[in-house]
């Protein structure tokens, strides 16, 4: 099983472990910043999870999962780019909230 790291009380992070330190702050950085923005835009934001799963040998799958107001939200995004499918995977769910 994964090891999850929990980032404050409503953000996860599984299959994360695996990255160097520089890969993970700039992971922080923009779930962070995606996840004031779903506050900005709903007061009733509950919890985002995030799954890491790597791809053969070089391409990374986000799969992201994040309740708002009792309401499930999933995306997923597979990209050669780490970071580049995390944003993709994230402003999906940014743009379904209502």
């Amino acid at each position: 099983m994964d090891d999850i790291i929990q980032l404050g009380g409503n953000i996860s992070l599984a299959g994360f472990k695996e990255l160097e330190p520089a890969k993970m702050v700039v992971i922080k950085k923009v779930t962070g910043n995606y996840v004031r923005k779903m506050q900005e835009k709903t007061s009733k934001f509950e919890s985002l999870h995030l799954h890491l799963k790597p791809v053969h040998s070089s391409k990374f799958e986000i799969q992201a999962k994040a309740m708002v107001n009792g309401q499930p939200y999933n995306s997923e995004f597979v990209d050669f780019n780490l970071f580049f499918a995390l944003d993709k995977s994230l402003a999906k769910i940014l743009e379904e909230i209502s």
